[in-house]
């Protein structure tokens, strides 16, 4: 029987906090901070979250391949097989968790056909939660553990408010910025991003540069329920595990669509 997005998206909620609260453990210690093969930061707290979520997943849906950061990805020709997978990025900033920032997240996603229809972005230090499946709606939840519905905003009213990348800005993202004329700037670090656009908290997330399909997945699920779009230079919704790369083209996340804002990417 096939996973149903909505009926899965409680006990993923949980899951994701779980892991938050062991990444938590790690982060009010001291660590050890290795590299990886692309020289990005590795530390015990991004794997103890991965093996939380890979075993929970395994648990709740077994028949569902996991992809996540932390293991290894096998050859397109094997996942090109898989209707349905998880995405999780266990520990997504963690340059941030390295820096103490707090801007850290926990990112599981479920995508079916190359689409992402399930997404929870935990945030485990200020305890709040963007989570959202289709046929269920999306949501904002903070500590008070009271769901709120949340809406990306339709129409921009005065200067956008834009969301970018703290670690990872560059000059790149300079041209964009420049092409919008006056705006607002919010640097934060992670996938929290996608949750500022979902919520009408901000209205555009351009990102020029790297990203992986586990960094954007769950962000994009939630704002794309929510009624924001997340489309690459084409204007074309970001697809999964089409690819034997698994890294993202630029995208931007918005939900006014006065503008071609994909273009100025």
């Amino acid at each position: 029987m096939p996973p149903v997005p909505s009926l899965l998206l409680t006990e993923v909620v949980a899951l994701a906090r779980e892991a938050g609260a062991a990444i938590l453990e790690v982060y009010a210690g001291e660590f050890d901070v290795t590299r990886k093969g692309d020289d990005s930061p590795l530390t015990v707290a991004d794997l103890r979250s991965h093996r939380i979520i890979a075993d929970g997943l395994a648990h709740l849906a077994p028949e569902v391949p996991v992809l996540s950061e932390e293991a290894a990805a096998p050859p397109l020709a094997v996942r090109a097989g898989w209707e349905w997978l998880w995405l999780v990025d266990p520990l997504d900033g963690t340059r941030e968790f390295v820096d103490r920032s707090g801007e850290f997240t926990v990112n599981i996603a479920l995508i079916h056909g190359h689409a992402p229809v399930l997404g929870v972005l935990h945030q485990p230090l200020s305890g709040v939660d963007y989570y959202a499946a289709v046929g269920s709606g999306a949501f904002r939840q903070g500590r008070d553990g009271v769901p709120v519905p949340i809406a990306a905003r339709a129409r921009i009213a005065g200067e956008p408010r834009v969301v970018g990348s703290r670690s990872h800005r560059g000059s790149r993202l300079d041209p964009f910025l420049r092409a919008l004329g006056a705006h607002e700037f919010r640097p934060l670090g992670s996938a929290a991003k996608f949750g500022l656009v979902a919520d009408g908290s901000a209205d555009l997330y351009p990102r020029v540069g790297p990203t992986s399909e586990w960094d954007t997945a769950a962000g994009q699920a939630i704002a794309e329920i929510a009624g924001a779009r997340v489309v690459d230079r084409d204007g074309t919704p970001l697809a999964y595990n089409a690819r034997e790369s698994l890294l993202n083209p630029d995208f931007v996340c918005f939900a006014d669509d006065a503008r071609p804002w994909h273009r100025y990417l």
